[in-house]
Protein backbone atom coordinates (compact mmCIF):
# COMPACT_ATOMS: atom_id res chain seq x y z
CA UNK A 1 0.00 0.00 0.00
CA UNK A 2 1.44 3.52 -1.02
CA UNK A 3 1.30 6.01 1.88
CA UNK A 4 1.66 9.49 2.16
CA UNK A 5 3.85 11.83 5.14
CA UNK A 6 2.82 15.41 5.65
CA UNK A 7 5.57 17.23 6.92
CA UNK A 8 6.20 20.37 9.10
CA UNK A 9 6.56 22.97 6.52
CA UNK A 10 9.77 25.05 9.09
CA UNK A 11 11.52 22.00 9.62
CA UNK A 12 10.97 19.29 7.54
CA UNK A 13 10.51 17.23 9.90
CA UNK A 14 7.54 15.00 9.56
CA UNK A 15 4.02 15.60 11.03
CA UNK A 16 2.13 12.65 12.13
CA UNK A 17 1.54 9.01 11.03
CA UNK A 18 1.71 8.11 6.97
CA UNK A 19 -1.51 8.38 5.52
CA UNK A 20 -2.53 5.74 2.85
CA UNK A 21 -3.50 7.21 -0.92
CA UNK A 22 -6.32 6.18 -2.59
CA UNK A 23 -6.09 2.99 -4.46
CA UNK A 24 -7.64 3.47 -8.49
CA UNK A 25 -10.87 1.32 -6.66
CA UNK A 26 -11.04 3.92 -4.12
CA UNK A 27 -11.09 6.87 -6.57
CA UNK A 28 -13.68 5.00 -8.55
CA UNK A 29 -15.53 4.58 -5.53
CA UNK A 30 -15.46 8.50 -4.55
CA UNK A 31 -16.74 9.40 -8.63
CA UNK A 32 -19.59 6.53 -8.34
CA UNK A 33 -20.53 7.71 -4.71
CA UNK A 34 -20.59 11.51 -6.48
CA UNK A 35 -22.74 10.40 -9.38
CA UNK A 36 -25.08 8.29 -6.85
CA UNK A 37 -25.89 11.54 -5.08
CA UNK A 38 -26.13 13.37 -8.35
CA UNK A 39 -29.88 13.46 -9.04
CA UNK A 40 -31.41 13.99 -5.46
CA UNK A 41 -28.40 17.32 -4.94
CA UNK A 42 -28.90 18.29 -8.50
CA UNK A 43 -33.13 18.38 -7.89
CA UNK A 44 -32.65 20.21 -4.34
CA UNK A 45 -33.97 23.52 -3.40
CA UNK A 46 -31.66 26.66 -2.88
CA UNK A 47 -32.53 26.65 0.39
CA UNK A 48 -31.19 23.14 1.01
CA UNK A 49 -28.03 24.37 -0.71
CA UNK A 50 -27.58 27.20 1.25
CA UNK A 51 -28.37 25.43 4.57
CA UNK A 52 -25.63 23.15 3.80
CA UNK A 53 -23.06 25.71 2.96
CA UNK A 54 -24.29 28.08 5.74
CA UNK A 55 -23.66 24.85 8.26
CA UNK A 56 -20.27 24.27 6.33
CA UNK A 57 -19.15 27.79 7.45
CA UNK A 58 -19.60 27.33 11.07
CA UNK A 59 -17.89 24.17 11.36
CA UNK A 60 -14.90 25.70 10.16
CA UNK A 61 -15.55 28.29 12.59
CA UNK A 62 -16.10 25.93 15.35
CA UNK A 63 -13.06 24.44 14.72
CA UNK A 64 -10.78 27.42 13.81
CA UNK A 65 -8.43 27.11 16.60
CA UNK A 66 -7.30 23.64 15.77
CA UNK A 67 -7.63 23.98 12.18
CA UNK A 68 -5.54 27.39 12.17
CA UNK A 69 -2.57 25.72 14.89
CA UNK A 70 -2.52 22.40 12.19
CA UNK A 71 -2.41 24.55 9.17
CA UNK A 72 0.24 26.45 10.47
CA UNK A 73 2.64 23.58 11.27
CA UNK A 74 1.88 22.25 7.42
CA UNK A 75 2.59 25.77 5.71
CA UNK A 76 4.27 27.74 8.23
CA UNK A 77 1.87 30.70 6.45
CA UNK A 78 1.56 32.31 10.02
CA UNK A 79 -1.74 32.49 12.72
CA UNK A 80 -2.85 35.67 10.88
CA UNK A 81 -2.75 34.77 7.35
CA UNK A 82 -4.36 31.57 8.58
CA UNK A 83 -7.75 33.03 10.32
CA UNK A 84 -8.04 35.97 7.58
CA UNK A 85 -8.20 32.92 4.93
CA UNK A 86 -10.07 30.98 6.79
CA UNK A 87 -12.84 34.07 7.32
CA UNK A 88 -12.44 34.42 3.72
CA UNK A 89 -13.39 31.20 2.99
CA UNK A 90 -16.40 30.73 5.54
CA UNK A 91 -17.73 34.03 3.43
CA UNK A 92 -17.37 32.36 0.40
CA UNK A 93 -19.35 29.41 1.88
CA UNK A 94 -22.35 32.07 2.90
CA UNK A 95 -21.90 34.25 -0.39
CA UNK A 96 -22.87 31.43 -2.39
CA UNK A 97 -25.25 30.40 -0.13
CA UNK A 98 -26.86 33.52 -0.38
CA UNK A 99 -26.39 32.93 -4.36
CA UNK A 100 -28.23 29.79 -4.67
CA UNK A 101 -31.02 31.12 -1.84
CA UNK A 102 -31.85 33.84 -3.84
CA UNK A 103 -32.27 31.35 -7.41
CA UNK A 104 -29.46 32.30 -9.49
CA UNK A 105 -28.72 28.61 -9.84
CA UNK A 106 -32.50 28.01 -11.30
CA UNK A 107 -32.73 31.53 -13.37
CA UNK A 108 -34.36 30.81 -16.64
CA UNK A 109 -34.88 33.14 -19.74
CA UNK A 110 -38.43 32.57 -21.80
CA UNK A 111 -38.29 33.86 -24.98
CA UNK A 112 -42.41 33.67 -26.12
CA UNK A 113 -43.47 32.42 -29.70
CA UNK A 114 -43.26 35.15 -32.34
CA UNK A 115 -45.67 34.22 -35.07
CA UNK A 116 -44.76 33.87 -38.69
CA UNK A 117 -41.92 31.90 -40.32
CA UNK A 118 -38.01 32.78 -39.33
CA UNK A 119 -36.39 35.08 -39.29
CA UNK A 120 -39.25 36.97 -37.90
CA UNK A 121 -41.09 34.22 -36.20
CA UNK A 122 -39.52 31.75 -34.07
CA UNK A 123 -41.91 29.02 -31.78
CA UNK A 124 -41.25 29.22 -27.84
CA UNK A 125 -37.50 28.68 -26.37
CA UNK A 126 -36.59 28.82 -22.46
CA UNK A 127 -33.23 28.87 -21.81
CA UNK A 128 -32.35 27.26 -18.15
CA UNK A 129 -29.12 26.67 -16.40
CA UNK A 130 -28.72 22.86 -15.74
CA UNK A 131 -26.12 21.32 -13.09
CA UNK A 132 -23.05 19.68 -15.12
CA UNK A 133 -22.72 16.53 -12.64
CA UNK A 134 -19.75 15.74 -10.23
CA UNK A 135 -17.16 18.11 -10.10
CA UNK A 136 -13.13 16.38 -10.10
CA UNK A 137 -11.79 19.42 -7.57
CA UNK A 138 -7.91 19.99 -7.29
CA UNK A 139 -6.82 21.23 -3.87
CA UNK A 140 -4.31 24.28 -4.33
CA UNK A 141 -1.03 24.43 -2.57
CA UNK A 142 -1.10 27.90 -1.21
CA UNK A 143 -3.89 28.75 0.15
CA UNK A 144 -4.73 25.43 1.80
CA UNK A 145 -8.48 26.85 3.14
CA UNK A 146 -9.25 29.10 0.70
CA UNK A 147 -8.62 26.68 -2.20
CA UNK A 148 -9.00 23.73 -0.83
CA UNK A 149 -11.68 20.70 0.85
CA UNK A 150 -14.01 23.70 1.02
CA UNK A 151 -12.46 26.62 -1.25
CA UNK A 152 -14.62 28.34 -3.06
CA UNK A 153 -14.37 25.92 -6.12
CA UNK A 154 -16.17 23.37 -3.85
CA UNK A 155 -18.77 25.96 -2.93
CA UNK A 156 -19.83 26.99 -6.24
CA UNK A 157 -20.19 23.66 -7.34
CA UNK A 158 -22.31 22.64 -4.21
CA UNK A 159 -24.09 25.72 -5.00
CA UNK A 160 -25.37 24.84 -8.61
CA UNK A 161 -26.28 21.77 -7.67
CA UNK A 162 -22.98 19.68 -8.19
CA UNK A 163 -21.11 17.18 -6.17
CA UNK A 164 -17.61 17.36 -5.63
CA UNK A 165 -14.88 14.99 -5.43
CA UNK A 166 -11.82 16.58 -3.77
CA UNK A 167 -8.24 15.57 -4.34
CA UNK A 168 -6.17 16.93 -1.41
CA UNK A 169 -3.23 18.68 -2.03
CA UNK A 170 0.33 16.66 -0.37
CA UNK A 171 1.62 19.76 0.95
CA UNK A 172 -1.36 20.20 3.81
CA UNK A 173 -2.63 16.44 4.21
CA UNK A 174 -3.29 16.53 7.72
CA UNK A 175 -5.96 19.83 7.35
CA UNK A 176 -7.43 18.44 4.54
CA UNK A 177 -8.11 15.06 6.59
CA UNK A 178 -9.55 17.17 9.21
CA UNK A 179 -11.54 19.43 7.33
CA UNK A 180 -13.00 16.59 5.40
CA UNK A 181 -14.34 14.84 8.73
CA UNK A 182 -15.62 18.03 9.63
CA UNK A 183 -17.47 18.09 5.86
CA UNK A 184 -18.90 14.31 6.50
CA UNK A 185 -20.46 15.31 9.91
CA UNK A 186 -22.63 17.85 8.56
CA UNK A 187 -24.05 16.08 5.95
CA UNK A 188 -24.53 13.47 8.62
CA UNK A 189 -26.06 16.04 10.54
CA UNK A 190 -28.50 17.02 7.83
CA UNK A 191 -29.33 13.49 6.31
CA UNK A 192 -27.37 13.74 3.16
CA UNK A 193 -25.67 11.40 1.32
CA UNK A 194 -22.03 10.90 2.13
CA UNK A 195 -20.81 11.04 -1.37
CA UNK A 196 -22.18 14.33 -1.84
CA UNK A 197 -18.30 15.93 -0.94
CA UNK A 198 -15.49 12.99 -1.51
CA UNK A 199 -11.83 13.34 -1.37
CA UNK A 200 -9.08 11.45 -2.52
CA UNK A 201 -5.10 11.78 -1.71
CA UNK A 202 -2.42 10.70 -3.73
CA UNK A 203 1.28 11.72 -4.41
CA UNK A 204 2.03 11.36 -8.08
CA UNK A 205 -0.18 12.09 -10.97
CA UNK A 206 -1.96 8.68 -11.05
CA UNK A 207 -4.96 9.60 -8.70
CA UNK A 208 -5.63 12.74 -10.50
CA UNK A 209 -5.80 11.64 -13.73
CA UNK A 210 -7.63 8.81 -12.96
CA UNK A 211 -10.35 11.04 -11.34
CA UNK A 212 -10.32 13.10 -14.33
CA UNK A 213 -10.52 10.69 -16.42
CA UNK A 214 -13.58 8.91 -14.61
CA UNK A 215 -16.81 8.67 -16.86
CA UNK A 216 -18.87 10.17 -14.08
CA UNK A 217 -17.16 12.83 -13.46
CA UNK A 218 -18.48 16.11 -15.40
CA UNK A 219 -16.25 18.92 -15.09
CA UNK A 220 -12.65 19.35 -13.63
CA UNK A 221 -11.61 22.62 -11.23
CA UNK A 222 -7.67 23.58 -10.73
CA UNK A 223 -5.67 25.49 -9.27
CA UNK A 224 -1.49 25.07 -9.45
CA UNK A 225 1.40 25.09 -11.97
CA UNK A 226 0.89 25.01 -15.96
CA UNK A 227 2.24 22.04 -16.36
CA UNK A 228 0.25 20.26 -14.02
CA UNK A 229 -3.13 22.15 -15.12
CA UNK A 230 -2.20 21.44 -18.78
CA UNK A 231 -1.99 17.92 -18.16
CA UNK A 232 -5.41 17.35 -16.91
CA UNK A 233 -6.83 19.71 -19.19
CA UNK A 234 -5.21 17.78 -21.89
CA UNK A 235 -6.89 14.50 -20.23
CA UNK A 236 -10.10 16.22 -19.56
CA UNK A 237 -10.18 17.03 -23.42
CA UNK A 238 -8.85 13.52 -24.32
CA UNK A 239 -12.03 11.80 -23.25
CA UNK A 240 -14.40 9.71 -25.29
CA UNK A 241 -17.12 12.59 -24.10
CA UNK A 242 -14.80 15.79 -22.99
CA UNK A 243 -15.45 17.64 -20.30
CA UNK A 244 -15.24 21.40 -19.21
CA UNK A 245 -11.75 22.50 -16.81
CA UNK A 246 -11.34 25.46 -15.02
CA UNK A 247 -8.09 26.08 -14.88
CA UNK A 248 -6.47 28.95 -13.04
CA UNK A 249 -2.65 28.04 -13.93
CA UNK A 250 0.82 30.04 -13.18
CA UNK A 251 1.07 33.23 -14.29
CA UNK A 252 4.02 35.73 -13.66
CA UNK A 253 1.84 39.23 -13.96
CA UNK A 254 3.70 41.57 -15.37
CA UNK A 255 4.32 45.69 -14.09
CA UNK A 256 5.07 48.00 -16.27
CA UNK A 257 6.81 50.90 -15.04
CA UNK A 258 7.02 53.93 -17.39
CA UNK A 259 10.16 56.32 -16.50
CA UNK A 260 7.99 59.08 -15.69
CA UNK A 261 6.31 57.78 -12.60
CA UNK A 262 10.18 56.82 -11.63
CA UNK A 263 11.62 59.57 -11.33
CA UNK A 264 9.34 60.96 -8.75
CA UNK A 265 7.90 57.42 -6.86
CA UNK A 266 10.69 55.34 -7.81
CA UNK A 267 12.30 54.87 -4.10
CA UNK A 268 8.32 54.70 -2.84
CA UNK A 269 7.68 51.70 -5.67
CA UNK A 270 10.49 49.70 -5.13
CA UNK A 271 10.04 49.54 -1.32
CA UNK A 272 6.26 48.61 -1.74
CA UNK A 273 7.18 46.12 -5.20
CA UNK A 274 9.98 44.36 -2.93
CA UNK A 275 7.40 43.18 -0.06
CA UNK A 276 5.28 42.04 -2.61
CA UNK A 277 7.54 40.00 -4.44
CA UNK A 278 8.95 38.55 -0.57
CA UNK A 279 5.21 38.58 0.81
CA UNK A 280 4.09 34.75 1.65
CA UNK A 281 7.55 33.75 0.20
CA UNK A 282 6.47 34.62 -3.17
CA UNK A 283 3.73 32.16 -3.07
CA UNK A 284 1.12 33.95 -4.73
CA UNK A 285 -0.72 33.28 -8.30
CA UNK A 286 -0.50 37.05 -8.69
CA UNK A 287 3.28 37.38 -7.33
CA UNK A 288 5.06 39.96 -9.57
CA UNK A 289 7.63 37.84 -11.63
CA UNK A 290 8.29 39.97 -14.07
CA UNK A 291 9.20 43.51 -14.00
CA UNK A 292 9.31 45.19 -17.81
CA UNK A 293 11.49 48.79 -18.17
CA UNK A 294 12.15 51.28 -20.52
CA UNK A 295 15.64 52.11 -21.06
CA UNK A 296 16.31 55.35 -19.18
CA UNK A 297 18.27 56.85 -16.34
CA UNK A 298 15.37 56.67 -14.12
CA UNK A 299 14.73 53.23 -15.09
CA UNK A 300 18.13 52.68 -13.95
CA UNK A 301 18.05 54.22 -10.66
CA UNK A 302 14.82 52.46 -9.91
CA UNK A 303 16.75 48.87 -10.75
CA UNK A 304 19.12 49.85 -7.68
CA UNK A 305 16.56 51.17 -5.52
CA UNK A 306 14.77 47.68 -5.82
CA UNK A 307 18.28 45.54 -5.41
CA UNK A 308 18.53 47.45 -2.54
CA UNK A 309 15.17 47.31 -1.04
CA UNK A 310 14.78 42.99 -1.89
CA UNK A 311 18.03 42.39 -0.16
CA UNK A 312 16.20 43.75 2.97
CA UNK A 313 13.47 41.04 2.84
CA UNK A 314 13.14 38.31 4.64
CA UNK A 315 10.80 35.73 3.50
CA UNK A 316 9.71 32.59 5.53
CA UNK A 317 9.90 28.83 4.94
CA UNK A 318 8.27 27.90 1.72
CA UNK A 319 5.16 25.52 2.27
CA UNK A 320 7.05 22.35 1.01
CA UNK A 321 10.30 21.07 1.07
CA UNK A 322 9.54 19.68 -2.45
CA UNK A 323 8.63 23.91 -3.33
CA UNK A 324 11.68 24.61 -2.03
CA UNK A 325 13.66 22.45 -4.32
CA UNK A 326 11.67 23.28 -7.08
CA UNK A 327 12.44 27.25 -6.47
CA UNK A 328 16.38 26.78 -6.10
CA UNK A 329 16.71 24.96 -9.43
CA UNK A 330 14.23 27.44 -10.74
CA UNK A 331 16.78 30.04 -9.79
CA UNK A 332 19.49 27.76 -11.31
CA UNK A 333 17.63 27.33 -14.58
CA UNK A 334 16.82 31.27 -14.86
CA UNK A 335 20.63 32.38 -14.43
CA UNK A 336 21.83 29.59 -16.71
CA UNK A 337 19.17 30.61 -19.36
CA UNK A 338 21.27 34.27 -19.28
CA UNK A 339 18.84 36.10 -17.07
CA UNK A 340 21.84 38.62 -15.17
CA UNK A 341 21.56 37.63 -11.65
CA UNK A 342 21.06 41.07 -9.44
CA UNK A 343 20.15 39.80 -5.83
CA UNK A 344 21.53 35.83 -5.67
CA UNK A 345 22.32 34.73 -1.79
CA UNK A 346 22.33 31.84 -0.47
CA UNK A 347 19.47 31.10 1.73
CA UNK A 348 18.96 29.15 5.13
CA UNK A 349 18.10 25.49 5.83
CA UNK A 350 14.26 27.12 7.01
CA UNK A 351 14.05 29.94 4.42
CA UNK A 352 15.06 30.99 1.06
CA UNK A 353 16.70 34.72 0.05
CA UNK A 354 14.61 36.75 -2.42
CA UNK A 355 16.12 36.38 -6.37
CA UNK A 356 16.70 39.28 -8.82
CA UNK A 357 17.50 39.01 -12.04
CA UNK A 358 17.55 41.09 -15.32
CA UNK A 359 17.52 40.61 -19.26
CA UNK A 360 17.05 42.06 -22.18
CA UNK A 361 13.91 42.06 -23.64
CA UNK A 362 15.42 40.40 -27.40
CA UNK A 363 16.20 37.40 -25.07
CA UNK A 364 13.35 37.17 -22.49
CA UNK A 365 11.06 37.21 -26.00
CA UNK A 366 13.28 34.42 -27.53
CA UNK A 367 13.57 32.28 -24.43
CA UNK A 368 10.64 30.67 -23.83
CA UNK A 369 12.40 29.66 -20.25
CA UNK A 370 13.04 33.16 -19.19
CA UNK A 371 8.80 33.57 -19.29
CA UNK A 372 8.42 30.25 -16.81
CA UNK A 373 6.52 30.93 -13.48
CA UNK A 374 9.61 30.79 -10.86
CA UNK A 375 7.17 29.78 -7.47
CA UNK A 376 8.76 31.69 -4.78
CA UNK A 377 9.98 35.33 -3.87
CA UNK A 378 11.86 36.00 -7.46
CA UNK A 379 11.26 38.48 -10.07
CA UNK A 380 12.99 39.32 -13.51
CA UNK A 381 13.70 42.56 -14.95
CA UNK A 382 13.07 42.69 -18.52
CA UNK A 383 14.66 46.22 -20.08
CA UNK A 384 13.11 46.95 -22.80
CA UNK A 385 14.19 49.82 -25.82
CA UNK A 386 10.58 51.29 -27.20
CA UNK A 387 6.97 50.79 -26.25
CA UNK A 388 6.72 48.89 -29.12
CA UNK A 389 8.95 46.05 -27.84
CA UNK A 390 7.31 46.29 -24.37
CA UNK A 391 4.15 45.10 -26.76
CA UNK A 392 6.33 42.62 -27.95
CA UNK A 393 7.19 41.66 -24.18
CA UNK A 394 3.49 41.23 -23.01
CA UNK A 395 2.57 39.86 -26.06
CA UNK A 396 5.31 36.95 -25.19
CA UNK A 397 4.13 36.35 -22.29
CA UNK A 398 0.74 35.31 -23.83
CA UNK A 399 -1.33 34.92 -20.72
CA UNK A 400 -1.34 36.42 -17.24
CA UNK A 401 -4.19 36.88 -14.39
CA UNK A 402 -2.65 40.33 -14.35
CA UNK A 403 -1.02 42.90 -15.78
CA UNK A 404 0.39 46.64 -13.63
CA UNK A 405 1.06 49.75 -15.69
CA UNK A 406 2.89 52.49 -13.69
CA UNK A 407 2.86 55.71 -14.64
CA UNK A 408 -0.04 55.34 -17.79
CA UNK A 409 -2.34 58.27 -16.42
CA UNK A 410 -2.14 60.19 -19.52
CA UNK A 411 -3.78 60.01 -22.36
CA UNK A 412 -1.80 59.84 -25.25
CA UNK A 413 -0.88 56.81 -27.81
CA UNK A 414 2.09 55.12 -25.91
CA UNK A 415 -0.53 54.72 -22.77
CA UNK A 416 -3.07 53.23 -25.36
CA UNK A 417 -1.33 50.91 -26.54
CA UNK A 418 -0.37 49.48 -23.58
CA UNK A 419 -3.28 49.45 -22.33
CA UNK A 420 -4.32 47.29 -25.42
CA UNK A 421 -1.73 45.15 -25.30
CA UNK A 422 -2.25 44.83 -21.41
CA UNK A 423 -5.58 43.82 -21.72
CA UNK A 424 -5.34 41.59 -24.53
CA UNK A 425 -3.79 38.96 -21.72
CA UNK A 426 -4.51 39.94 -18.97
CA UNK A 427 -7.69 39.14 -16.43
CA UNK A 428 -7.53 41.67 -14.79
CA UNK A 429 -5.37 45.02 -15.56
CA UNK A 430 -4.08 47.29 -12.86
CA UNK A 431 -3.33 51.09 -12.71
CA UNK A 432 -2.76 52.48 -9.39
CA UNK A 433 -0.83 49.74 -6.96
CA UNK A 434 -0.33 46.59 -8.20
CA UNK A 435 -1.07 42.75 -8.79
CA UNK A 436 -0.48 41.50 -4.68
CA UNK A 437 0.17 43.38 -1.69
CA UNK A 438 -1.64 46.73 -2.10
CA UNK A 439 -4.56 48.76 -2.85
CA UNK A 440 -5.10 48.99 -7.08
CA UNK A 441 -7.67 50.03 -8.95
CA UNK A 442 -8.42 47.47 -11.69
CA UNK A 443 -10.02 47.31 -15.29
CA UNK A 444 -11.32 43.95 -15.99
CA UNK A 445 -10.74 42.25 -19.42
CA UNK A 446 -12.63 38.66 -21.02
CA UNK A 447 -8.67 37.53 -21.98
CA UNK A 448 -8.76 36.06 -18.43
CA UNK A 449 -7.30 32.13 -18.11
CA UNK A 450 -10.85 30.66 -16.43
CA UNK A 451 -11.62 30.37 -13.14
CA UNK A 452 -11.31 30.88 -9.89
CA UNK A 453 -10.19 34.58 -10.11
CA UNK A 454 -7.03 36.21 -9.90
CA UNK A 455 -7.37 37.10 -5.86
CA UNK A 456 -4.78 34.77 -4.75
Amino acid sequence: MKTLQSFQARTGEPLGAPLPAATPEQVDAAANAANAAFASWSASAGTTRAMLLRALAAALEADREGLVALADEETALGPIRLNGELDRTAFQLRRFADIAERGAPFATTDDPAVAGAPPMGHPAMVRLRVPLGPVAMFSASNFPFAFSVLGGDTASALAAGCPVVVKAHSGHLLLSNRVFGLVQQVLKSQNLPAGLVGMIQGGGSDVGVRLVRHPAIAAGAFTGSTRGGAALQAEASARPRPIPFYGELGSINPVVALPAILATRGAELASTLAGSISMGCGQFCTSPGVIVLLNDPASDAFVQQLTTALAAQKPHAMLTPGMRSAFDAGVAHMAAAGAQPLLHEAGSAEAPRPFLAQVDAVSFIAKAELREELFGPASVIVRAASVTQVLDVLHAVGGSLTVTLWGAEDDNADTRALVRGATAIAGRVLFAGGPRGWPSQQRSSTAGRGLPPPSP
